[in-house]
């Protein structure tokens, strides 16, 4: 008989917890002799210090934020290691009622193309002659702040001098909008949903558009219990593949965005889950749009740790200043990742996986089989002005980003 793993998990109330929930709600977890608990958080702060002093085993984390702990660039923080995606996309660019007509004007027409949103809204900042707008991001150290920040500055914005950023819980983000304190957010969801059904907002952009089979969160893990409990890791891992197959059934999307909404998770009307977990999103107050991959939890390799995505996020720290460029530092981010423990745990299981750690990001222009140890499709990828992101060209790629 097995011997039994008791595991810990904090996450924050979102769609894109959606793995750990089923794993533990559905008996994936419970297949693999897991006694998983899960413990919800309202800041990705506190996700990190209960990390830090050994409440939490492994939590549902912001992609970049494992990096940022390496680093030391937050304390406390725990040396972390990332084992697996907990999906891709899912989140998206809210602006308020009156900025979208702003962007409407100035000729945005798409709500969901982020190169036509862009023009409008750096249209929009041009007319007002110095008022900042404000936008909300989850956390510094996330996807969210790095996605945006490219997004506007893709679409000639600069996010320092031109733009506020301001940090909110994602929960506070509708309320912050109708209150006038921002004028947009970048949010994970059922938040930008909230901000359309109740708060009169409207969609920008979506993550899925500005970096195409990008992460959003993963399984952040305590090195020091994942060190110590190897087979702990492997089953909970496991289970939480096995949750990716379920999730991504559209026979179970109706189950999930009720499982989801529950009190003991994001407590929240179905109706603001379902727009998310079936891709027909809520765009405006009377529109609505299929997005197909705007969160995907298991095809496209959506669970695999790229270190090619934890490299794309180094770059993006050090353009914004949060770290200096060092062949240690990149080191660091890259081993972060850990594609190696992943396949070590799924391997039994006879998962496709890619033959590759990294991939050059944006080089498939549409699906694409790849070879793997299965059957596999890949792509599209990539990012909505056309740029490559090449892994192995990480010195260039942060010069060209200098000169931007």
């Amino acid at each position: 008989m097995r011997n039994r793993h008791d595991i810990t998990a904090g996450f924050v109330p979102l769609l894109d917890s959606a793995l750990l929930v089923v794993a533990k709600e559905k008996g994936f977890a419970e297949a693999q002799e897991v006694a998983l608990t899960l413990v919800r958080e309202r800041s990705w702060a506190t996700i990190r210090d209960r990390l830090a002093v050994g409440h939490f085993e492994v939590a549902h984390i912001l992609a970049p934020m494992p990096i940022a702990c390496n680093f030391g660039l937050m304390a406390p923080a725990p040396r972390m290691i990332v084992p697996m995606a907990l999906g891709l996309g899912g989140n998206a660019v809210t602006v308020s009622g009156p900025l979208w007509r702003e962007m409407a004007d100035a000729g945005a027409t798409d709500p969901l193309d982020a190169r036509s949103s862009g023009a409008a809204l750096k249209k929009v900042i041009s007319r007002r002659a110095g008022d900042r707008l404000r936008f909300g991001i989850v956390h510094p150290y996330s996807g969210h702040n790095y996605e945006l920040r490219y997004w506007l500055s893709g679409s000639g914005i600069d996010p320092d001098r031109e733009i506020e950023i301001m940090t909110l819980p994602p929960q506070d983000m509708g309320d912050a909008l109708r209150s006038g304190l921002i004028d947009g957010y970048c949010a994970g969801e059922p938040w930008n949903t909230f901000g359309v059904l109740k708060r009169g907002a409207h969609l920008a952009t979506v993550k899925a558009a500005i970096w195409k089979s990008s992460p959003e969160k993963v399984l952040g893990v305590n090195s020091r219990w994942g060190d110590s409990h190897p087979d702990a890791l492997v089953a909970l891992l496991r289970a939480l593949y096995n949750a990716s197959l379920w999730c991504a059934d559209p026979a179970n999307h109706e189950e999930l965005a009720l499982l989801l909404s529950g009190p003991a998770y994001i407590n929240s009307p179905a109706e603001w889950l379902r727009p998310s977990v079936t891709g027909v999103l809520k765009v405006g107050r009377n529109a609505t749009q299929t997005v197909s991959d705007f969160f995907v939890p298991h095809a496209k390799a959506a669970t695999f740790p790229w270190k090619s995505h934890a490299l794309w996020f180094y770059t993006q720290m050090v353009r914004w200043g949060h770290v200096d460029h060092t062949a240690a530092h990149q080191n660091v981010a890259g081993n972060t990742y850990r594609p190696d423990i992943y396949r070590n745990a799924l391997k039994a299981l006879g998962v496709a996986m890619p033959a590759a750690s990294s991939k050059v990001e944006g080089a498939l222009r549409m699906e694409t089989p790849v070879g793997s140890s299965g059957t596999m499709t890949l792509g599209p990828d990539g990012f909505f002005d056309g740029n490559l992101f090449d892994p192995d060209c990480v010195d260039a790629y942060i010069a060209a980003q200098k000169q931007a």
